[in-house]
C-alpha cells in the first residue's frame, strides 16, 4: 500500500477505495453517485503509475478501446480491489477536479463510463451525464 508522507507526520497508508461511491453504487443511486464524485477520489487503472510517494499525483490513465467498434471507455473503481485482474496491474487515485478535467479534455472520445464494471454493482453513464453531476 502506497504511504502519503507530510512533513514533520509519519506516513499514512492511503486508501485506494472511496466508502460513498461503493454505497452510492450498492443503492443504484445516481444522484448519491453524483455527490461521491464530486466530493471524494476515484480509484482508475493505470498504465503507468505515477510517483510511488505520491498516489495523487498522475500516473498515465487507461483506457478501454473497444476493439470491434473503436469506442472507448473510462473505468473507475470505488475500490482498487474491484479492479479486475486482467486491466493493467497498478491504479491510482484521482480528484474530483481531476475527473472533471479528464472527462472535459476527453468527451468527445470517451463514449461511456463503467464504475466497477466487474462489480459488486456496476454502473455505467456517459461522460456528458457526469460532468453536469460534477458540475453541480
Amino acid at each position: 500500500m502506497a504511504q502519503r508522507r507530510r512533513p514533520g507526520k509519519p506516513a499514512e497508508p492511503v486508501e485506494f477505495r472511496s466508502q460513498a461511491l461503493a454505497e452510492a453504487l450498492e443503492r443504484q443511486d445516481m444522484a448519491a453517485v453524483a455527490l461521491a464524485l464530486r466530493n471524494g477520489n476515484t480509484v482508475v487503472p493505470l498504465i503507468k503509475p505515477g510517483p510511488r510517494d505520491k498516489p495523487l499525483d498522475g500516473g498515465e490513465v487507461w483506457t478501454y478501446r473497444d476493439p470491434n467498434s473503436g469506442e472507448v471507455a473510462l473505468l473507475l473503481f470505488s475500490d482498487a480491489a474491484n479492479k479486475p485482474a486482467n486491466l493493467p496491474p497498478a491504479v491510482g487515485l484521482q480528484s474530483p477536479a481531476w475527473l472533471r478535467s479528464f472527462l472535459k479534455r476527453y468527451e468527445s472520445t470517451i463514449t461511456t463510463v463503467f464504475l466497477d464494471i466487474a462489480g459488486p454493482h456496476p454502473m455505467q453513464a456517459p461522460p456528458a451525464e457526469l460532468l453536469r453531476a460534477l458540475d453541480a
